[in-house]
């Protein structure tokens, strides 16, 4: 983990006051030090900081990624019922995931339109809208 890394990944937590232990400072580092934006599972965040040489139980990456996501530090985008991916990027975006490659991308919002939904039940509102788009190679 490089200086810079940290340096932002401690600031992102502070952001959001979240104290920074050394495995959230880490995660937090992997997640957002190089400024980019991912879209990431837990053992993806798990396998990458045992790569770094770090230790860190996968249990303790999905407690820290439940704390990043009630802290509005991430969002979790659900793609079927066997897992969840957690996507830096928080503004409301559509999203291709990609089936044969497990993998969850940013897609473009220019040809989007969201109309015509249906009345929320009564006491309730809707909070979100998220749209997840499949892809596979035509057969």
């Amino acid at each position: 983990m490089t200086e810079s890394s940290r340096a932002r990944g401690e600031s992102w937590l502070a952001g959001a006051n979240l104290r920074p232990t050394r495995q959230r400072v880490l995660l937090a580092s992997l997640l957002v030090g190089d400024g980019r934006d991912r879209h990431v599972t837990a053992e993806w965040l798990h396998d990458a900081a045992r790569a770094s040489g770090d230790k860190v139980s996968l249990a303790t990456v999905y407690n820290t990624l439940r704390a990043f996501t009630e802290a509005g530090l991430v969002q979790e985008i659900t793609v079927d019922g066997t897992g969840s991916y957690f996507d830096t990027k928080l503004d409301d975006h559509p999203h291709f995931y990609w089936e044969e490659e497990g993998r969850l991308s940013d897609a473009g919002t220019e040809a989007l339109e969201i109309v015509n939904l249906p009345d929320a039940p009564d006491g309730m509102e809707v909070t979100k809208v998220d749209v997840v788009i499949r892809l596979r190679n035509k057969r």
